[in-house]
Order: structure tokens, then C-alpha cells, then sequence
């Protein structure tokens, strides 16, 4: 019992349904956080080689700006005269010489808003200074470091890097970024002193801060001799490394980076000190982002689980509940109910079938009514011919004797309308071997018929017959076309006042075989027109109006008979325009084809037409 319950389509379903979203949902899931790992990676290390690269450009525009301000002073052909004549021994020249350099170094302090001191050391023992706080000036300079490296150098700039106070001014205890070099007098390139410039450190340390990742990351700057500069870290342990790293760039704007093993590394170039800047983030700040992604992955995937589990026992059942009913009603099918039919609203591929089922199940009701109606349709037009005539054997054989009578007398013209329209009776009186006949009949039948017209119109139509001999077999309803020439004849051609022309032809459109019949005559207009396509509707739902009923076998009664003898898709279609005549197509299957075997009929055809236009030659 088991087994056969796990072979129905409910629990195979639900199942395989379920297996199948849960291992895809365990693969997208596993696609996504490896993807989302990477693109992780990749942002942040795009980020902190974004941060370094600006930072160590924004580094050049400040020491390009801080290199241009000492070469204003080096060039200063008045400065470097009052600091080689500065050391006279007149005490007037003296205070005169220094109140000039202090104008001088104060129009280049203020020159820039980060400047907090100027100092100016000349060979002569003298020290001139301008700066933001006054205080004293240290003495005991010269046996600094830093003196000592300026001292040394050429004329270059020389970058001192960040202090924690002045150098040489003991009232200035804040953070400060020095630099300096040495001064020329540029005619004859003798050393006048040092200059040393300190700028306000806050802006090197704000775009150290602003280049870190995240809270635990740490900037550093280190020089060419591997002396860290300065360092947004407070523990030393993390500059060692970076300053030592293998991957440190070098050539000047290059960007290197290093995955280590507990944090990621990037560093670059300072084009003018030859300086490099390097970023340290732990891995722990970097997998921080991860650590949320992976919580919102678990979070929907158990949520997804859940929605899984019911959408695999909803679809299940939504695909066998539409299976059970139509096995009900096909059991029902089976005992000869065609009435019932299956409602469902499920998959399109199970609507398809359900639909299919009860278009097949409506149609063979259908096809049993239409075989009745049929039949009922053949006995009603079999009685409306027998009621047109009184005693047919008895009518066409009096016209027979007519016609020899008239033949005797020789009234040709007469004798032939009275045997076109004996030939007319006889035809539409032989019922026995059922309603349908073809197309070499019909044709015939119409060329009796224009033999009556043609006389009783004297020469006023013209008539065109180009039917392909190989479709003078096929099957047509008996009295198909002398209706549509009646009508067209009828209505068409005699409301005019001149002469009009009657073409009957055949073509193949698709499927279809379609006899075609065109006037040139009065044709109708829309609202007539109108009117007539809604009495061939009526006939193909089946309705039977008092217009109709009144007609005859006329248009409703053809169209209603094709659809019958072939199906819905064939009948008549009418167009016409008022003053420029009217084409009635009589669409049929193209269901058989008779090749060269209809020699009689084609032979048949031929003399007509030749005859339509022998007449015309002798009108």
C-alpha cells in the first residue's frame, strides 16, 4: 500500500519538486556567498587602493605647494643681500636689516594658512624667525639632527617629516610637519643659512585618517632610510611590518598589495620625497561585511526552505487534483454522456488538455447532432423541390413535346429556352442518389440556366467561364451555383441600363478550393450588404430567420448546405461595392483532384464556352 501510494503523482511530485528546489537553492546559495565573498575582497581592496593612491597624491600637492614657498625665499635677491649684510656691527644697520627680513618672512608666512613658524639660520651666527605663537628660540639647534641633515644637503629640499612640537620654538608644543633647505645667493652661489619652515601637521594626519578602512586599520609613512615618519597607529608592531613588506612599491605612483595573513596590505609612492605611504587592515574588519552577508544567507535560506515545502505540496496538488477530475469525466464518457465537461484552472499545458478533451467530447456531441440535422436538412430540400413541382416526370416531358413541336415549326429560339429549362427540371428533380453532386453538373445546369438568360436578355451579358478542368470532380451540393447566377443575374445585371458582364472562374487559396462568381452589375451597398452577411451568420449558428425562411433554396440555404456537407471553416463570402458589382466565393476543400482523368468534363466545358461565345459573335 505503501508503494503504490508513492507511485501516485501527488507524492512523486511533492518530492521531486522539493528535492529539486532545495538542491538548486543550496547551489544558488553556495554560487552567491562565494560571489559575494569576492566582490568583498575586491571592493574593499579597490577601496584602500582608491584611499592610498589619493592620499599619496594629495601628499604631492602639499610638498609641491610647501617646495614653492622655499624657493620664493631662495630667490629673493633682497633677502639673501640683508642675511649676508646682516651681521654688521652697527646696532642700527642691525635692527633696520632684521626688521626688513621679519617683513620679508612674514609676506611668505601669511602667504599660506597651514605656515606656523619660519626660521632663518645664517653662517654669520644670526637667527631670524616669523611665527604663528612667539616664544623662545631653542640655542642649542645646531647640535640637532635635523640641522645637521640640512646642513649637509645641496640646495635640495630635504622633508624632516612630522614632530610632536616645534623645533625651534619652545611655545609651539603642537604637532608640526618641517621641512627645509638650504640658501644660495644666486649670483655667486655662496651659502647664506638654512631655512626651516613648520606647517601645522592636522591636515597630513586628517588624510592619513581618511585613507583608513575602518576603525583597527593603520596608515603609516616611512622614509627612504626606512624611518617611520609618522603613523595613525599607536602600536609599533604594525608599522615594522608594513614598512618591511617585500610587496612596498618601487617606482613613484605605483600601488602594491598584499594579502597577508591576517591583513591585507597596500602601499605607494610618494613622487616628491620618495616616501611610502601604506595601509594595514585586518582581515577581522574586512570579513565584518561577510559575517552579515553570511546571516542574511542563512536567515532566507531556512525561510526559503520553509516556502519550498509548501510550494511543492501546493503545485503537486494542483497538478493532480485537474488529473482526477478528468479521469471522472472520461469514465463518464464511456457509458455515452457527452454532456458533462471538466472546469479547471490550473497549468496551461493541463488547461490545453482539459480544453482538448472537452472541445473532443463537444465535438463528437456535435458531430451526432449535425448527422441529424443533415439528414433532416436533405429530406427538407428534397420537399421544397418535389413542392416547386406538380408531377416533374409529367412537366419536363410536356416541355419535351413542346420542343419538338417548336422544332418542327422551326422556332429555334424558343425550342432552345424550352429545353434549357427541361434539362433544368430534370436536373433538379433526380433526388434519388442524395444532395450532392459536381462541379462538372453544376456547370452544366448553369449553362442551361444562361441559355434562358441570355435569349430572355437579348445579348445585354457577357459570361466568362474559366474553371480548371483538373477540379471537375469535385464533390459540390446539388443547385450550388444556379442560385448564385440567379441572384446575380437578378439583382446585378437586369437593374442595369446597359449590357454587364458574369465571370465564373476557379483558384486555389490555401487549403481551399473556391469557385468564384463575379458581376459587373449594381452591386449592393454597405447596409444591404451588411444585412446579407448577417443572414449567412444565422445560418452558421444555426439560426433560422423569417427573411431566411421565406427565400427558398437561395444563399442561406447554399451556405447552410456546404457547411454541413464539408464543416465550419467553408460557405459562402460575399463583397461587392454599389455601381461596381458583386463576387460571391463558394469555398470548398481541396480534397480531390482529378489530374487528366476528366476529359468528358473538361471536353464539356470547352464546348460551352466556345457556344457563350459563338452567341457573342452572332449578337
Amino acid at each position: 500500500m505503501a508503494r503504490r501510494s508513492f507511485r501516485t503523482i501527488h507524492n512523486r511530485l511533492f518530492l521531486l519538486f522539493l528535492f529539486c528546489m532545495l538542491g538548486l537553492l543550496l547551489m544558488v546559495s553556495f554560487i552567491y556567498y562565494q560571489r559575494a565573498t569576492e566582490q568583498t575582497r575586491d571592493k574593499m581592496t579597490e577601496a584602500a587602493e582608491k584611499n592610498i593612491s589619493q592620499t599619496a597624491g594629495l601628499f604631492d600637492l602639499y610638498l609641491k605647494g610647501y617646495d614653492s614657498v622655499t624657493k620664493t625665499l631662495n630667490s629673493n635677491n633682497e633677502l639673501m643681500r640683508l642675511l649676508q649684510n646682516g651681521g654688521t656691527d652697527d646696532p642700527v644697520l642691525s635692527v633696520n636689516y632684521e626688521r626688513r627680513i621679519t617683513d620679508i618672512l612674514g609676506s611668505v608666512f601669511f602667504s599660506r594658512d597651514d605656515i606656523v613658524g619660519i626660521h632663518v639660520m645664517t653662517y654669520a651666527g644670526k637667527v631670524y624667525s616669523f611665527e604663528r605663537k612667539m616664544g623662545a628660540a631653542r640655542q642649542e639647534f645646531a647640535q640637532e639632527d635635523w640641522y645637521r641633515i640640512l646642513k649637509e644637503t645641496s640646495g635640495e629640499m630635504k622633508w624632516l617629516g612630522v614632530f610632536p612640537h616645534s623645533l625651534m620654538s619652545e611655545g609651539h608644543m603642537e604637532p608640526v610637519f618641517s621641512f627645509g633647505r638650504q640658501l644660495y645667493e644666486l649670483n655667486t652661489l655662496k651659502r647664506v643659512g638654512i631655512v626651516l619652515i613648520e606647517t601645522d601637521a592636522g591636515p597630513i594626519l586628517e588624510a592619513l585618517s581618511n585613507a583608513k578602512l575602518g576603525a583597527g586599520s593603520s596608515v603609516s609613512i616611512w622614509g627612504q632610510d626606512g624611518r617611520v615618519i609618522v603613523s595613525t597607529g599607536t602600536d609599533r608592531e604594525h608599522d615594522e611590518p608594513l614598512r618591511e613588506a617585500p610587496e612596498a612599491p618601487q617606482k613613484d605612483g605605483e600601488v602594491r598589495i598584499a594579502h597577508e595573513k591576517k591583513s591585507l596590505v597596500v602601499a605607494a609612492k610618494v613622487k616628491m620625497t620618495g616616501w611610502t605611504i601604506g595601509l594595514r587592515a585586518p582581515k577581522e574588519e574586512i570579513n565584518l561585511e561577510l559575517r552579515q552577508t553570511q546571516q542574511f544567507l542563512l536567515t532566507v535560506v531556512a525561510a526559503l526552505v520553509i516556502v519550498s515545502t509548501l510550494l511543492a505540496t501546493f503545485v503537486s496538488r494542483s497538478f493532480s487534483n485537474p488529473f482526477k477530475r478528468l479521469i471522472q469525466q472520461m469514465k463518464k464518457v464511456e457509458t455515452g454522456n457527452f454532456k458533462g465537461s471538466v472546469d479547471v484552472n490550473s497549468y496551461e499545458e493541463l488547461n490545453i488538455l482539459v480544453a482538448s478533451f472537452n472541445r473532443m467530447v463537444g465535438r463528437m456531441d456535435e458531430l451526432v447532432e449535425r448527422i441529424k440535422l443533415a439528414s433532416t436538412s436533405e429530406k427538407n430540400a428534397q420537399l421544397q423541390a418535389l413542392q416547386s413541382q406538380v408531377n416533374p416526370h409529367f412537366l419536363y416531358n410536356t416541355l419535351d413535346m413542346i420542343y419538338w413541336m417548336l422544332d418542327e415549326r422551326e422556332n429555334d429560339r424558343l425550342g432552345r429556352v424550352i429545353l434549357a429549362l427541361s434539362h433544368m427540371f430534370r436536373y433538379s428533380s433526380e433526388w434519388e442518389e442524395g444532395a450532392q453532386s459536381t462541379l462538372a453538373a453544376e456547370l452544366e445546369q448553369m449553362r442551361h440556366y444562361l441559355t434562358i438568360i441570355e435569349i430572355r436578355l437579348s445579348g445585354r451579358i457577357r459570361v466568362e467561364i474559366a474553371a480548371d478542368p483538373a477540379w471537375l470532380e469535385a464533390p459540390l451540393p446539388k443547385m450550388t451555383l444556379q442560385p448564385i447566377i440567379e441572384n446575380a443575374v437578378k439583382y446585378g445585371i437586369e437593374p442595369l441600363s446597359g449590357s454587364g458582364a458574369l465571370r465564373v472562374y476557379t483558384r486555389v487559396a490555401g487549403p481551399e478550393l473556391q469557385l468564384v462568381v463575379e458581376d459587373s452589375g449594381a452591386g449592393m451597398d454597405e447596409a444591404r450588404l451588411a444585412r446579407l452577411r448577417a443572414l449567412l451568420q444565422a445560418e452558421e449558428d444555426g439560426e433560422r430567420t423569417a427573411e431566411a425562411g421565406r427565400k427558398g433554396i437561395g444563399l442561406q440555404n447554399v451556405h447552410r448546405r456546404i457547411r454541413l456537407m464539408f464543416g465550419e471553416p467553408y460557405g459562402l463570402r460575399i463583397d461587392s461595392a454599389e455601381g461596381s458589382g458583386t463576387t460571391v466565393v463558394v469555398a470548398i476543400p481541396k480534397t480531390w483532384r482529378s489530374g487528366t482523368d476528366s476529359k468528358e468534363g473538361a471536353q464539356s466545358l470547352r464546348s460551352e464556352a466556345a457556344s457563350l461565345a459563338g452567341k457573342e459573335r452572332d449578337r
